[in-house]
């Protein structure tokens, strides 16, 4: 069985003084990866790559097996979307629709009112994800505070079964509390999806709560390097 995801060789120019550099990321699958050392510029570039938005300058990327090369167009490449579940910081949520609409709609067009089989996936959604359902699923998505919009982020991403969960700096802006309660809900989650799980963050308390491993990347050389803490496999 193939590697769920690979990266190899790969270089990328983008706004920055030097290309992103990585010389080899294998996931296998069911495996869940932290990293660091990717500011907000270098995360978004390498999340373009891993989901076939972009292709490398240089290098190969596989998922599944599968180059992101072979994507054909813009139909091919929206269909190979399905693989992955995407938490990151340009998420939208809707301020004006509920928490409950906003979790629907991974699932379906009909947002108002939610259909009944929808509104049930959501309440799962919502309580894997550690959303107080009596609390939230009626109110108004802006009123959520940044500890819920995280969550809710995290079950729009799972709410199709992915194979590939990929977080970009997940809880950046909250309190260390909220930051590493998100971290456990995220290690539930993806265990209990069996999703492999990609999460790039700097903070090494997250990686140490979500990750079966944590690398560290060298950007002059593309090189990731194993952080060694005694509490990583």
């Amino acid at each position: 069985m193939s590697a769920a995801l690979q990266l190899h060789g790969i270089q990328k120019r983008y706004q920055s003084l030097r290309p992103l550099r990585l010389q080899e990321l294998t996931l296998e699958r069911g495996e869940r990866v932290a990293l660091s050392g990717f500011d907000a510029g270098a995360a978004e570039v390498l999340v373009n790559l891993v989901t076939g938005a972009s292709l490398p300058d240089e290098g190969e990327v596989r998922v599944l097996g599968q180059p992101t090369s072979a994507i054909s167009g813009g139909d091919d490449w929206l269909a190979s979307l399905d693989r992955f579940g995407i938490v990151s910081p340009r998420g939208v949520l809707l301020e004006g629709a509920t928490v409950e609409q906003n979790l629907a709609m991974p699932l379906t067009l009909q947002i108002d009112p939610v259909p009944p089989e929808a509104a049930a996936r959501v309440a799962e959604l919502a309580r894997l994800c550690g959303i107080d359902g009596e609390q939230w699923l009626q109110r108004p998505a802006g009123d959520a505070p940044p500890s819920v919009r995280a969550r809710m982020h995290l079950a729009r991403a799972v709410a199709l079964s992915p194979a590939i969960l990929v977080l970009e700096h997940p809880g950046a802006d909250l309190d260390a509390a909220a930051r590493l309660a998100l971290a456990d809900a995220v290690a539930a989650v993806a265990e209990g999806g069996s999703f492999t799980t990609v999460v790039i963050t700097n903070d090494d308390e997250f990686a140490k709560r979500v990750a079966h491993r944590a690398l560290r990347l060298e950007p002059a050389t593309g090189a990731l390097k194993r952080i060694k803490r005694g509490w990583l496999r």
